[in-house]
């Protein structure tokens, strides 16, 4: 698969983070580059007991031989990336597109306060009002930032340049469909399209250079903020069960309810996906916790993902039982 895009299927925090790190250990690309909108989305990494929160750089980071990229279409703050950059050791790796736009002390001051805190419930972190200055074409751009001198460069053609080389690319999404500014719940959304098609226009890749979509669905599926959520648990009901989590950027507590077919098909649909990823089975099916072969699937979690296949129509390639990177079930191997 030379390109394949991982995009979020429902309201975001599906666990892209841990698919994408596994694939990355595994399938060894050249290069991973960032779409979606920016640093208002965390992706969660777990690799040999190493924890890493990353809001800026993809997650094929825990790959040391995989270029890391962030694409045009994402927003940049520097003070962020700066401090992942360090964080990982990726200086010498990571490229960022001159186009990116930058979010300002002002667009995060914007953002903390009126409609948009209170009613949309954002994450607080610009993204919105940098967007809307972007539209609005008074942004800056990370070519007229200084201290993204070192890492500033054109990653359009980076990436074009691969995938004619005929080089494994992965393409990160962020946020999910559902939080798409037109295909999701408006307007309890984000500030720009995160479907695929959308990614593939942050990195700057035609719709024929993309080999497969993964589309990732928790096994249950949460969301943080305002907006409706289709079956939404009691917060009592949703501890009871073991679903009880937090936004890594936020810290909010996520609302939580069970898998919702027809938005997931509806997903699927938006996507053109090819495969899904299931993430998290372990924590609606304790039993399989850890497991890595699928024919040691409980009966209730192999036949919930029967369903999953057979309601969506796409195979389950991946399968997460467990927060390490090597959690998982890789279905691809069969």
């Amino acid at each position: 698969m030379p390109c394949s895009i991982i995009v979020g299927g429902a309201f975001g925090d599906e666990g892209k983070g841990k698919i994408i790190s596994h694939i990355a250990l595994k399938r060894n690309p050249s290069i991973a580059v960032r779409g979606g909108v920016g640093p208002n989305a965390g992706h969660t990494v777990v690799c040999k007991g190493k924890t890493l929160k990353l809001r800026m750089l993809p997650s094929a980071v825990v790959n040391e031989r995989t270029r890391l990229m962030i694409g045009a279409g994402v927003l940049v703050n520097p003070e962020i990336l700066l401090k992942e950059i360090a964080e990982t050791k990726s200086a010498n790796r990571t490229l960022v597109d001159r186009n990116c736009s930058i979010i300002e002390q002002r667009h995060i001051e914007i953002d903390r306060g009126g409609h948009l805190k209170d009613k949309i419930g954002t994450t607080g972190t610009g993204t919105g009002p940098a967007n809307a200055d972007r539209v609005m074409r008074v942004g800056r751009l990370a070519c007229d930032e200084h201290l993204l001198k070192d890492y500033v460069g054109d990653v359009t053609l980076a990436v074009n340049e691969a995938l004619d080389r005929h080089e494994m690319v992965l393409v990160e999404g962020t946020q999910g469909t559902m939080l798409s500014l037109y295909h999701g719940t408006y307007p309890f959304v984000t500030s720009k399209d995160v479907s695929a098609s959308g990614i593939c226009s942050d990195v700057g890749i035609g719709p024929k250079r993309v080999d497969d979509v993964i589309i990732v669905f928790k096994s249950y599926f949460t969301r943080v903020g305002s907006g409706p959520l289709e079956g939404e648990l009691e917060a009592e009901e949703t501890v009871k069960r073991g679903w009880e989590e937090y936004g890594s950027v936020t810290g909010r507590l996520r609302r939580a309810a069970p898998f919702d077919f027809e938005l997931a098909t509806r997903s699927v649909m938006l996507n053109s996906a090819t495969q899904v990823a299931l993430t998290k089975l372990d924590t609606v099916y304790p039993e399989v916790a850890h497991v890595r072969v699928y024919a040691k699937l409980s009966k209730g979690a192999s036949e919930f993902v029967k369903d999953v296949e057979r309601r969506l129509g796409v195979p389950v390639a991946y399968i997460g039982t467990g927060p390490d990177a090597d959690d998982i079930i890789d279905r691809t191997k069969e």
